[in-house]
């Protein structure tokens, strides 16, 4: 007999054949596990079927991709409780759902169990900073475990995703503070090595205005001492003596001396008298007198 004249026999004329008759709807995506005085039977494709509902069971399982979540409480080799979350997708295959259905009572618990027997094998020869880092090693270790336990039992194991490593609050909020200071430890030094180049150009600016303000000094009286060489010069052409020159030329300066000085918004006490100037000549002439010897000094033992 095929399956369409067993479970769907023609109408009957038979009243009480009619009241044991009824459908079985299987959606998209599933089959139908059909038993007949608990006996497997067949499968049902997605769709409708008649059936004698006294004698035939028809159970829906999916062939849809599903997903079983595991919380595995582990602890690492620094002695670190954590909780691994873990995401194992899988599905039925259809060319074994006899054996899915009836081989296995609870399948998300078997894979729970596989999951947790990788885990806490591999986690505990691991500190916790290693954990973070070998997730790849633990994907591939619990997807090879899992699918070779569950294979053979119609499971198809699609993809292991270790989605959290969850340590204690306390220990999470100890390593945040350490991550913190590294960080804070991190940042005063480049504050530090900051305010360090800071100072370094600012000592280079200020080494460099001074050398050029001494340089610009030396101009300036070299432009001064050639100035003076020149009027000196130029008052001997026009006939004035070496001290009618020098005279000449200290009072100039004097009297611009004291023109600096009363156009200043500050006051200054300078003795002066008719003797003034012949006092500052005699000086200066003195100085000049003085410093000539030394330099023929300085020349013989140059």
């Amino acid at each position: 007999k095929t399956q369409s004249s067993e479970f769907c026999p023609p109408i009957a004329t038979d009243p009480r054949k009619l009241d044991a008759m009824c459908f079985s709807c299987i959606e998209t995506g599933s089959v139908g596990v059909i038993q007949k005085f608990g006996e497997y039977q067949g499968l049902q494709d997605p769709g409708c079927m008649c059936m004698n509902c006294c004698v035939t069971s028809v159970q829906s399982v999916s062939l849809a991709v599903q997903q079983v979540s595991c919380y595995s409480d582990c602890k690492t080799k620094d002695n670190v409780t954590v909780t691994v979350v873990t995401a194992v997708q899988y599905r039925i295959q259809k060319d074994m759902v006899k054996v899915a259905v009836f081989d296995v009572a609870s399948p998300t618990e078997q894979i729970k169990a596989e999951v947790d027997s990788v885990l806490r094998s591999t986690l505990p020869g691991m500190t916790l900073d290693e954990s973070y880092e070998a997730k790849e090693k633990m994907v591939g270790d619990i997807l090879e475990s899992v699918r070779g336990a569950m294979g053979k039992y119609g499971y198809d194991i699609l993809n292991v995703l270790i989605t959290d490593v969850k340590p204690e609050r306390s220990v999470m909020d100890a390593m945040n503070e350490i991550n913190a200071s590294r960080r804070q430890r991190e940042a005063a030094f480049e504050r530090g090595e900051a305010e360090k180049m800071l100072k370094i150009k600012a000592s280079e600016a200020d080494a460099e205005a001074k050398r050029l303000a001494g340089v610009g000094m030396a101009n300036m009286r070299a432009a001064m001492a050639q100035g003076f060489q020149d009027s000196m010069r130029f008052m001997k052409e026009s006939g004035m003596s070496e001290h009618e020159a020098m005279h000449m030329m200290i009072m100039t300066q004097y009297l611009d001396t004291l023109k600096e000085f009363s156009g200043s918004h500050g006051s200054i006490i300078v003795p002066h008298g008719p003797s003034a100037i012949k006092d500052l000549e005699s000086q200066i002439r003195e100085g000049f007198l003085s410093a000539a010897p030394q330099q023929k000094m300085g020349g013989l033992f140059g």
